[in-house]
């Protein structure tokens, strides 16, 4: 059986992360998941870190995964997890991303028209694979960052 992309089956009812719900004010409600999941939704973090997301040129991309890094380390030095944790899902985003637009032309990966066949890859921009290294190289720092890792296990222990 063929699989669809996921946002063709995506239940939001189901979705533990809400736009309605500020973060910041109600941390409880937040759940790590896995790899980028509640990033585009996650207020105020989305408001704060999501401006400086960008990686169309390495250029571009330095200049923002430092300056989320920088969001990153701020957030930690406040015992703010769960922007920490925001912060680092827009690192790994940032990789996942440009290598999606290296691999495919325009990022798009399926083929609406002839029932979201998976294109061919290899048909991107060259340029947006130094992009992802640059957003994985930061994505990396901020994964191994002790006091992240220590304040991921105690939020995973104790709101899963």
């Amino acid at each position: 059986m063929k699989k669809l992309p996921s946002y063709l089956t995506f239940n939001k009812k189901i979705y533990p992360w809400k736009s309605t719900i500020d973060y910041r004010i109600h941390p409880h409600a937040y759940r790590v998941g896995k790899g980028e999941q509640g990033v585009l939704l996650c207020e105020p973090y989305k408001s704060e870190i999501g401006p400086h997301w960008r990686f169309k040129t390495p250029e571009i991309a330095l200049k923002s995964s430092k300056k989320i890094l920088a969001l990153f380390r701020a957030y930690l030095k406040k015992k703010e997890f769960v922007g920490a944790d925001m912060a680092r899902k827009y690192l790994q985003m940032g990789y996942t991303r440009a290598r999606r637009y290296a691999n495919y032309a325009g990022g798009v990966k399926y083929n609406k028209k002839k029932n979201y066949k998976l294109l061919k890859k290899g048909t991107g921009d060259p340029l947006k694979i130094e992009s992802a290294q640059i957003f994985y190289t930061a994505w990396q720092v901020a994964e191994q960052t002790a006091l992240y890792k220590k304040m991921k296990r105690e939020w995973r222990h104790q709101f899963g």
